[in-house]
């Protein structure tokens, strides 16, 4: 399986943790499909951690879904999905036990990856919890990446050891198609900020077929669920929404999609967001502003498929900022007779550039996300 743009989805974790049912699975994909979520491009259902009884059978050493939970097994509840034009997504962990302490898949790892096939599963969010110390997260992950491609089915490995042990130097040689590069995110705007800002330096390090997992999204959470917090604002939840689109990470949702605000969906139904994440170029996007890293206002660009660019202004910062964009960072020197028509993603309103440069207010925990098109300066 080639995945060519960062895959799109939702998982139950962030609002649901254990509290997983087969019921709660069925009425969330009615909602999904309900919403438009699919047209947007949204694929993946995915069930986390605690979908398993505490132990394998002991008989045939397989993994055995809770019957309490899902009464019909996987292989309905993945049905169920795959009726409904969308794709079925399973947890497991490179451990002895998961991280919420149910059956790993150490030492079972092509036992493991067949079950999933026959279940017709078609994405595996691979945990790291609970393993030897004598094991090193390259030789655990190689075992599960050949072991799904040898399984039968295209399954989509989704490698999750949150950052550690240099995963970015190695992940490619397992086969996996994403990885998390990040610890757990909560919902509150500490835990975004900190995701967002962390992965600047690390965005050289996504690339078709292997991109880098930022976390499940919180936008809509509002401090409800599982990693439920403080929770955040609108505008906060639009500030991490566009970050993921632009940072180029996939887009997995983690809020109740039965609960979802109408203001929530049409943020996370953005076309437009979504085309930057989803551009073909995948180009690698890159800080504009001298010194940004250091700071708490961020300038980002992304090249785009056929000449366009996305320009991002992130203000974490706690006051209201004001923000210059000279047009030579972007590879526009005044010289170049070229100027960029800009349309922000959020409001819709266009914006010119001045040959050289451009300003923009940007209030507290904001973004301006724009689409620019290069046109010739008059």
């Amino acid at each position: 399986m080639i995945v060519q743009t960062p895959p799109m989805g939702w998982n139950t974790w962030n609002t649901f943790g254990e509290h997983i049912n087969e019921q709660l699975i069925r009425e969330s994909v009615d909602t999904f499909v309900k919403l438009g979520l699919r047209e947007a491009g949204y694929q993946y259902v995915v069930i986390d951690d605690c979908w398993s009884e505490r132990e394998r059978d002991s008989k045939t050493n397989e993994i055995v879904p809770s019957k309490e939970k899902f009464p019909n097994g996987m292989k309905a509840v993945g049905d169920y999905i795959h009726e409904n034009g969308l794709k079925f997504g399973m947890y497991s962990c490179a451990g002895v036990r998961t991280c919420a302490n149910y059956p790993g898949s150490f030492g079972h790892e092509f036992l493991d990856a067949r079950t999933f096939a026959r279940w017709g599963v078609d994405f595996l969010k691979y945990d790291y919890c609970l393993k030897a110390f004598s094991d090193k997260a390259p030789y655990l992950y190689r075992r599960m990446g050949q072991a799904l491609r040898t399984c039968g089915r295209d399954i989509l490995f989704s490698a999750c050891n949150w950052g550690v042990e240099d995963v970015w130097s190695w992940i490619r040689t397992t086969g996996a198609s994403m990885y998390r590069s990040t610890g757990d995110i909560f919902d509150n705007f500490e835990s975004m900020k900190n995701i967002a800002l962390g992965q600047l330096p690390k965005m050289c390090y996504s690339a078709p077929n292997c991109f880098n997992d930022m976390d499940m999204l919180t936008v809509g959470m509002f401090g409800n669920g599982n990693v439920g917090s403080s929770g955040c604002s609108y505008e906060e939840y639009v500030m991490q929404f566009s970050a993921w689109c632009l940072w180029g990470a996939p887009i997995m949702l983690g809020c109740d999609l039965r609960k979802m605000t109408p203001e929530i969906v049409k943020l996370v139904t953005n076309r437009d967001l979504i085309a930057i994440n989803q551009d073909p170029l995948v180009a690698q996007p890159y800080c504009i502003e001298p010194g940004a890293m250091g700071s708490d206002l961020v300038n980002v660009a992304r090249i785009l498929e056929g000449g366009d660019l996305a320009i991002g202004l992130f203000n974490f910062s706690d006051n209201d900022r004001h923000t210059t964009v000279l047009l030579e960072w972007l590879g526009l020197p005044y010289e170049s007779k070229i100027r960029l028509e800009m349309r922000d993603l959020i409001s819709g309103e266009s914006m010119m550039s001045g040959r050289d440069e451009f300003s923009v207010r940007i209030p507290r925990h904001s973004v301006r996300m724009f689409r620019c098109k290069l046109v010739p300066a008059v």
